[in-house]
């Protein structure tokens, strides 16, 4: 065997290359971004080489796309299949997101890819969709009279907040928490808030 087909340091190509690619990009473009991570970079990181890389991807493109595709496949579960809180609980808890966190992968790679073709601006328009429909669904379980209107209330705020945090460093995540608080409210007739009210001293 060749040492371009070993990878770097003679480690064989295998089964485990491309979740490794995956790992080392995963690691990369949150760090550093995408258009700052070259192939070269990522091969390095991933232990393979490129001729193993574009076995298993046409190009960085496709990696990208892929990157994105796997990040967070379930959308928020953390969050919005917990059967330990309210549906009210569920939608402020979507804004409990420490400071320290990245910017949203699907923003920062929206933003540096400057092409709404890209099959990664794709799945980055598809994710976004995503987390506004859970939203309006817990939304909807709480009692709100235009679900789908506070699910994209809350989505902008959201984003927001995780763009505000990076830009500033500084934490804005309390903040859109409080306004999301008083939208949700606003958005819940007296009737189900007064219901609401009456499960969570139950409980």
């Amino acid at each position: 065997m060749t040492e371009l087909e070993q990878g770097p340091k003679g480690r064989r190509r295998g089964r485990g290359a491309r979740e490794r690619i995956l790992g080392a990009s995963q690691h990369l473009f949150r760090e550093q971004g995408i258009n700052r991570t070259g192939m070269d970079q990522l091969c390095a990181a991933a232990q393979v080489s490129k001729r193993t890389a574009y076995q298993h991807f046409t190009g960085k493109d496709e990696l990208v796309a892929e990157y994105l595709r796997r990040f967070d496949p379930s959308v928020l579960s953390g969050v919005f299949d917990r059967t330990d809180l309210t549906p009210r609980e569920r939608l402020l808890a979507a804004f409990d997101i420490p400071p320290t966190t990245p910017l949203c992968p699907y923003i920062a790679a929206a933003v540096e890819l400057h092409d709404p073709q890209h099959p990664a601006s794709q799945y980055a328009r598809d994710y976004k969709k995503a987390v506004a429909a859970r939203l309006a669904d817990a939304a909807r379980e709480a009692g709100a009279a235009d679900p789908e209107q506070l699910g994209e209330q809350l989505a902008l705020l959201i984003d927001g907040a995780a763009a505000r945090t990076r830009v500033l460093n500084a934490d804005a995540f309390p903040t859109a928490a409080a306004i999301a608080a008083v939208l949700i409210d606003n958005a819940i007739p007296a009737t189900a808030s007064d219901d609401r009210r009456r499960e969570e001293v139950a409980s």
